[in-house]
């Protein structure tokens, strides 16, 4: 298996480095690893990864900032992450964290590498493992934050 890590040098934790980290423990893949300037760049990258360097799936990894301006930029990366999707019928897993979701750079870190983690290992199970999310549906999984459950009624 092929995984590529797209990344930004605008975020502010090395997402890629993490991503890297957890998947070399999860399972033995190849990783080619794409860092480009901004979120925006994203979409494009994975797009290379998938069709250039043949990667069997992409994590994209970004954090936007506070501003208003940084919410519009992350909803267009992730609208040409959605179309690289459609046009490659690859996955990529979108795992962005925003920099309005911590209080603090110590609760940013620690969002940003559990997110990462979790998404991970998720990439993992969509390409080798893809009943193992099959038995997770439902479960009200959260990648990062504690986990809400089902919905009871």
């Amino acid at each position: 298996m092929k995984v590529g890590v797209a990344d930004t040098t605008f975020a502010r934790v090395n997402m890629g480095a993490i991503a890297i980290d957890e998947m070399k423990k999860q399972a033995s893949v190849i990783i080619e690893r794409y860092t480009v300037p901004g979120i925006k760049d994203l979409p494009v990258a994975c797009k290379i990864l998938i069709e250039e360097r043949k990667c069997d799936i992409v994590v994209a990894l970004g954090m936007p900032g506070r501003a208003e301006k940084d919410k519009l930029c992350a909803h267009e990366a992730s609208q040409g992450i959605i179309l690289t999707q459609l046009l490659t019928n690859h996955h990529v897993i979108e795992v962005f964290v925003h920099e309005d979701e911590a209080k603090d750079d110590k609760q940013l870190v620690w969002l940003a590498e559990q997110r990462t983690r979790e998404h991970a290992v998720n990439a993992v199970k969509l390409v080798l493992h893809p009943r193992a999310l099959e038995k997770e549906a439902g479960t009200g999984q959260r990648q990062g934050l504690p986990d809400v459950g089902p919905a009871r009624g």
